[in-house]
């Protein structure tokens, strides 16, 4: 049972966002300020200190630490992590500058593929070869190993990635090329595909375990000054990170497999959008989490998001399938594009206004910041059309500049187009509303789902200010604004589970598969597994195991996750594995091929324990509804109007169970604001949630 106060911390692009929680008496106390990009341990430290001031607590009052972060998604985008070696099987080194035989696109010529994390000097062989079934070929020539490793040190490496052929069947070779390595180069960092990724595909399978070996000590460095931090003010809690799949792990698990957290604090909103939709019993939600840098949406079905393992990051194409990085790792299944806050805005040579997907962070951060920013932002638009105050953003905290913001906008629109800095405003508010939307839409429907069956949960610093727009243009229903929606993933870390997931390769038929093999594979994930979850405290007891295979029918190349029983697997499994891919694959393909042989491919297994903290709100009840009195009023500007008009302001805090407020009209709180539009009705729930109600959809 914990004791104390329970702290996330989530590091995003423009902000860093804490929130912390009495284990006891349910007391939530939260701090939001920027991110500092030249030293993100910095950042957080101080979200530390400001939270801590705010709830008039001590240091040694903070139990439990959960933390998520952008720092290996931003270091494999702006290629800042270390320079690392790649060694393969001879014949194979050059697997990550051949990639993949098809093209993402084939009709461009002048194509630009993603360049290598590994390059060519640092790419090396090694004799030896298994056989696809783990069995040696060729032994390992350790001498060649020897000589490998003097290539690296006088290459300059600071990091090496392993991935001999086959390896994903056998890592014995593996294991010995990192002893070797170690005996010679110290304590380099060395990652293996077989503890990494153990399964085939080999150009996948390489470049997941070079980004893990890229990002791996930027990782460690990270972690040890924010510890050291932490107990330099007297914080001695313990600490968890949150993993791209949505849960908590230790520590140690990060720092050895540090790629599994590349999208970490996204995952972690979406687990804050998976917890409201649980909570209202919606079956369909689409999370909305915009900041300052990223908007990101997720599908969240029965109360859970959806989970992928094809993943990309830093695509040369931000729309293109196929022009990044693979990554195979467990990921919540997240479209992020570049609009956020701080996205600059410009017009384009065709004189159309674009938005993103650049972005001017948290140094010098929007005009209107007064921080020496000088581009036109989202931020500065909102700003300018009245949705944000000049005097109440971030509590008060930070004073914004509305005079630059007209300013910035005058000169990066207005003036070019001959348009007002009004109507230049709303152009800019209502495009970025619009990618994003579109953005959804082809996220939903590439999955085979209509967005407008879905409830929408919008949350993240600007998230808000955006979401009603972005509903409308979705033409959804309902929207939901959790309470402090501004600080979302940060939220996300008190709710999310600890987790862990691992597969292994073995591929056969169904009908001719060692199924003996099958439950000793399963039984020695669950003993990595329980591994990694008591060292996040989970008692032996709270753990539960779900088993799920990759089938396909033999001959395809897209394998279908199918749920398993959770012991006993055995010769007389088949048939019943056999019905449980055909209902799975008609569902999706509207058809089978009868008697066409079923191959598994990989074994994976998921290990959940319960959250450390409780549900932070309690479960929704019925409310008696009446009308709210707003605190104030000021201009603003929606879509449609000649002029801006004067419209009325709440504040969140003193909105009850049941208020119910008509739009437009902007509902204020430290971390965010919420805009609803003409047309919108909003109530607060029995939790807390504003609920709004969109009509009149067909409107712009």
């Amino acid at each position: 049972m914990v004791d104390g106060w329970i702290l996330g911390v989530d590091i995003g692009g423009t902000f860093t966002d804490v929130v912390m929680v009495n284990s006891k008496s349910r007391e939530m106390k939260r701090f939001k300020c920027l991110t500092t990009p030249d030293e993100p341990a910095r950042g957080a430290l101080e979200g530390v200190d400001g939270v801590l001031a705010e709830a008039s607590a001590k240091p040694g009052g903070i139990s439990v630490l959960m933390h998520a972060t952008t720092l290996v998604s931003n270091a494999l985008i702006e290629r800042k992590g270390a320079s690392t070696a790649l060694i393969s099987t001879k014949g194979f080194r050059d697997v990550l500058s051949i990639g993949r035989e098809k093209k993402f696109d084939i009709y461009d010529l002048q194509i630009e593929r993603p360049m290598p994390l590994v390059p060519d000097r640092l790419s090396f062989e090694v004799s030896e070869r298994l056989a696809p079934d783990g069995s040696v070929v060729d032994a390992l020539d350790e001498q060649s190993v020897i000589e490998v490793a003097n290539a690296i040190r006088k290459g300059g490496a600071e990091a090496v990635a392993v991935c001999l052929l086959h390896s994903y069947m056998n890592g014995a070779h593996e294991a010995r090329v990192r002893q070797l390595l170690q005996e010679h180069l110290g304590g380099m960092p060395v990652s293996l595909s077989s503890e990494v990724l153990p399964e085939l595909r080999e150009y996948e399978r390489a470049s997941t375990t070079a980004a893990n070996a890229y990002v791996q000590p930027l990782i460690a460095v990270y972690l040890q000054q924010f510890v050291d931090g932490l107990k330099q003010r007297g914080v001695n809690a313990s600490l968890f990170v949150m993993l791209s799949e949505g849960g908590m792990a230790a520590p140690d698990v990060v720092r050895r497999l540090a790629v599994r957290i590349c999208e970490s604090g996204p995952a972690a909103g979406a687990v804050t959008a998976a917890s409201v939709a649980s909570q209202r019993k919606l079956p369909r939600v689409l999370s909305f989490d915009m900041g300052g840098t990223t908007a990101k949406t997720a599908l969240i079905h029965d109360g859970a998001p959806e989970i992928t393992m094809d993943f990309e990051v830093a695509r040369t194409y931000r729309f293109k399938k196929g022009s990044g990085l693979p990554l195979r790792v467990p990921v919540v299944d997240l479209i992020e594009i570049g609009a956020g806050g701080g996205s600059i805005v410009r017009i384009d040579e065709l004189g159309l206004v674009k938005v993103g997907p650049d972005s001017v962070g948290a140094d010098p951060g929007p005009a209107c910041y007064g921080h020496g920013g000088e581009h036109a932002t989202v931020t500065d638009a909102d700003l300018v059309l009245g949705y944000l105050d000049v005097n109440s953003f971030l509590g008060g905290r930070m004073h914004l500049d509305s005079d630059a913001a007209r300013k910035a906008i005058e000169r990066a629109v207005a003036k070019p187009l001959g348009i007002s800095v009004n109507e230049a405003a709303l152009r800019i508010h209502s495009i970025v509303n619009e990618n994003m939307a579109s953005a959804s839409r082809v996220q939903a429907v590439e999955r085979g789902h209509d967005p407008a069956g879905y409830s929408m949960v919008g949350f993240g610093g600007a998230g808000p200010v955006h979401a009603f727009g972005v509903a409308r243009c979705l033409r959804l229903r309902t929207l939901i604004i959790p309470p402090s929606a501004g600080l979302g993933s940060a939220v996300g870390l008190l709710l999310a589970p600890r987790t862990f997931r691992l597969s292994r390769t073995f591929i056969g038929s169904l009908d001719r598969l060692d199924w003996r093999r099958v439950e000793a594979l399963f039984a020695e994930m669950a003993k990595e597994a329980t591994v990694a979850l008591r060292s996040a405290g989970v008692a032996n007891s709270e753990i539960t195991l779900h088993r799920t295979a990759d089938m396909r029918y033999r001959g395809q190349r897209k394998e279908l996750t199918v749920d398993l029983p959770s012991s006993g697997l055995k010769v007389d499994s088949a048939g019943a594995l056999r019905k449980s891919f055909e209902k799975l694959y008609a569902k999706i393909y509207h058809r089978t091929h009868d008697d066409h042989p079923i191959e598994a491919l990989a074994w994976r297994l998921i290990a959940k324990g319960p959250p450390i903290s409780k549900q932070t709100r309690a479960r929704s009840r019925t409310v008696r509804t009446q009308k709210a009195k707003p605190q104030s009023s000021r201009p603003m500007l929606f879509a449609g109007w000649s002029r801006p008009r004067n419209c009325e302001v709440y504040t969140r805090y003193v909105l009850k169970n049941g208020y119910t407020v008509a739009g437009p009209a902007v509902i204020e709180e430290i971390e965010s604001t919420t805009v609803i539009g003409p047309g919108g009705k909003a109530i607060i729930d029995g939790v807390g949630n504003i609920v709004v109600t969109l009509s009149g959809t067909d409107q712009a």
